[in-house]
């Protein structure tokens, strides 16, 4: 290796580590190339606000990049990322679509004298396209400008590399494994931190508020694409130059020259859950609280008869629907008065119940003492949340109110459903309907990596009464190209999944019509049975028992399903195939916002095994995780890929409308879908309708009591 190429690596690590950052530096992170917190190709050692969540697409001769970037916790961020090289194949010159998945860690924090340290993973689940592992650190000199030094392996390593400095520690550290296991898709740990090793490093200076400037010595040579028949790129130097600018608020601008030789363009789009959108709320203001009038003569408790139960009903009615809040049934006890409530509108449940006891507090007597909300999900009461009348006018406009409301308010199992009488008029059967435009996505299709369909949904549900719903819905697709796709995935196993492709095809769509039973078949257990066409490509009969505790952080569920495959066309029809599929689940709220399940059980190719998913959850409705599914189908009967595993997303639409709507959009990116692991989708499953009002998730919005 040429002494200038050490020299400047060493350099610029020297300078990182010795140089003193200005206490009061505002710390400005870009991000990179491959759509993490960095310099141009290169990492740096900062990490992105908490929880935030970006979208980087980037541009060269080079590659194609689509990165999905999430901050999991301050010091651990991961990323997904889809990729495209052109002339891959050197006899056909085809392209390659490659998937990965990254994880770094900030392992020590930036001091006055101290830089910031993290340790990164770059594609150790794949084919090891873009391999990499390193330690970097970096450091703030001033507000404005930081310098960033560091060392990589693998593909950090194919430009400048030098014997591996943890072969001291053994001397497998100086043989990297070539190629990949098996189908692609595993853990890669036999590579990590092998072979030889490269400095790299660099600045950012913050020319103006929005303009970033960047410089950095690249370790990666880009051997494989500036081999020969491919010449995507011909490196001339190691130094790339580029610059940063933000367009607006979590939106950015990137331009880069590349080894002195080619351009590079890209563009960051980043969102935080934490933050709204849409700074303050379109959301209508909630009706103050009344206090009792203890001179009155029905605050003796002598006006609780009939006139005064229904003038409690149609006047609770009257207000809260204004809220999307249903009142399905009412009455008064004594000293207590209970109200049953369908909450449309709020995904944070506290502020449902807020609304209703302030709404309570108006329309009840002034005998009554006690304020029992009870939310009824699918025709069941969920739990009971059980205020003191008199902490209401006393907490309102206390600072500390929403936490010591929490402290006094009592939240409880409540089995009973209301008595006949106590249900307000028109409540059942109840009909419902919805019809509007819907996009249907596809991704990683190597022919064309992103297909979408366009059309109109049109859907209904019919309540004959507490419990007992029919529902279905049929799109008819406008224009759009899903069935564009003539990929043939080959599979070892029923093509349980592998078909989509052919289901696709279908322009009108009954994707499920079913009549579903919900149900309390004892205290703390909670019960769902569904009959009928349970999703596009499955129709048949799934059931459902569900314990949870209304105070537990823990649950567990049995679910059964027998299924029948549905026709292609996804009409009446059904296809040879039968299977019996099942699964115990485990449900846990860690805290902190973290949640994890388990499913273990039997899918729908036969195959038995279990899915393990963890995800980070938000008081309004945000949720971002991954799972990852091992069966006991082998890697190489599952195919590319080796075992399911994929990013789901929960995106509360009132984030970016700055009002409560009380709908999400679901997204699951799976980086290849296959038949191993593959589960039946049914509607109305039971542990995220139930436990959003129980104690352990009210206290997570309860901050919104007040709304």
């Amino acid at each position: 290796m040429p002494k200038t190429r050490t020299a400047l690596g060493i350099a610029v690590v020297t300078l990182t580590v010795a140089l003193p950052a200005a206490p009061s530096a505002e710390w400005n992170y870009r991000y990179n190339t491959y759509g993490e917190p960095g310099l141009i190709d290169m990492p740096t050692a900062e990490s992105a606000a908490d929880a935030e969540l970006s979208t980087t697409l980037s541009y060269s001769p080079v590659a194609t990049r689509a990165t999905i970037t999430f901050q999991i916790t301050p010091r651990l961020s991961g990323s997904f990322r889809y990729g495209k090289i052109d002339r891959y194949f050197l006899p056909s010159g085809g392209a390659i679509f490659d998937r990965s998945f990254d994880l770094r860690y900030r392992i020590v924090d930036e001091g006055r004298y101290r830089p910031a340290v993290a340790i990164g993973l770059r594609d150790f689940i794949g084919t090891g396209l873009y391999s990499s592992e390193y330690v970097v650190a970096t450091k703030h000199v001033t507000p404005r400008l930081t310098v960033t030094g560091g060392i990589g392996w693998g593909r950090m390593a194919s430009y400048g590399s030098f014997k591996n400095p943890l072969s001291i520690v053994s001397s497998k550290f100086n043989t990297r494994p070539g190629g990949f296991t098996g189908t692609g898709g595993q853990v890669e740990a036999g590579r990590w931190f092998r072979g030889q090793a490269a400095l790299f490093g660099g600045i950012s200076y913050k020319a103006t508020d929005k303009l970033t400037l960047k410089a950095e010595y690249s370790s990666d040579g880009y051997t494989l694409e500036s081999a020969a028949g491919r010449n995507t790129i011909s490196p001339k130097t190691p130094i790339n130059v580029g610059l940063n600018y933000e367009i607006a608020r979590g939106a950015n601008l990137q331009l880069a020259f590349l080894q002195g030789d080619t351009l590079s363009a890209g563009v960051t789009l980043s969102t935080n859950p934490r933050i709204a959108a849409v700074p303050g709320g379109a959301g209508s203001a909630p009706v103050p609280v009344k206090p009792r009038n203890m001179k009155s003569a029905d605050a003796l408790g002598w006006a609780v008869n009939e006139p005064v139960k229904k003038q409690l009903r149609d006047g609770m009615q009257t207000l809260l629907s204004q809220d999307g809040i249903h009142v399905e049934a009412a009455t008064l006890n004594g000293r207590e008065a209970t109200v049953y409530i369908r909450n449309e509108k709020y995904l944070a449940r506290a502020e449902a119940i807020g609304r209703t006891a302030r709404v309570m507090s108006v329309a009840s007597p002034s005998s009554i003492e006690r304020f029992r909300i009870v939310p009824m999900v699918n025709g069941m009461p969920t739990s009971a949340v059980v205020i003191n009348r008199d902490d209401l006018a006393l907490l309102e406009n206390d600072p500390d109110g929403a936490d010591k409301m929490f402290a006094r308010a009592e939240v409880v199992s409540h089995r009973g459903k209301p008595d006949r009488a106590d249900v307000l008029d028109g409540q059942y059967p109840r009909l419902t309907w919805s019809a509007g435009p819907y996009l249907k996505a596809s991704y990683f299709d190597p022919d064309n990596p992103v297909r979408a369909d366009v059309g109109i949904r049109l859907a209904g549900r019919y309540d004959f009464g507490p419990g007992l719903v029919l529902s279905g819905q049929i799109d008819q697709r406008l224009i759009g190209n899903r069935d564009g796709s003539t990929r043939f995935d080959p599979s070892t196993l029923p093509r349980v999944r592998t078909d989509a492709g052919r289901y696709a095809k279908a322009d009108t769509a009954l994707t499920h019509l079913t009549l579903s039973s919900y149900f309390r078949p004892g205290e703390n257990l909670y019960g769902r049975l569904t009959v009928g066409y349970l999703e596009p490509m499955y129709a048949g009969v799934s059931g459902e028992i569900l314990w949870k505790p209304v105070d537990s952080r823990l649950a567990l569920g049995v679910e059964m399903n027998y299924v029948q495959q549905r026709d292609f066309d996804q009409g009446f029809g059904l296809r040879n195939y039968r299977v019996a599929t099942g699964h115990v689940s485990a449900y846990y709220d860690f805290g902190n916002g973290f949640h994890g399940q388990i499913d273990a059980g039997r899918y729908l190719a036969g195959d038995w095994g279990g899915t393990f998913t963890l995800d980070r959850e938000f008081a309004n409705g945000w949720k971002v995780g991954a799972y990852a599914t091992f069966t006991n189908v082998s890697f190489t009967d599952f195919g590319e890929g080796s075992f399911d595993k994929g990013i789901r997303f929960e995106v509360p639409l009132g984030h970016f409308l700055g009002k409560p709507v009380g709908k999400t959009y679901k997204a699951t990116l799976q980086p290849l879908s296959r038949d191993g692991g593959a589960r039946l989708k049914v509607d109305g499953r039971l542990y995220d309708q139930v436990r959003s009002y129980h104690e352990p998730d009210l206290a997570k919005s309860w901050g919104r009591f007040w709304r």
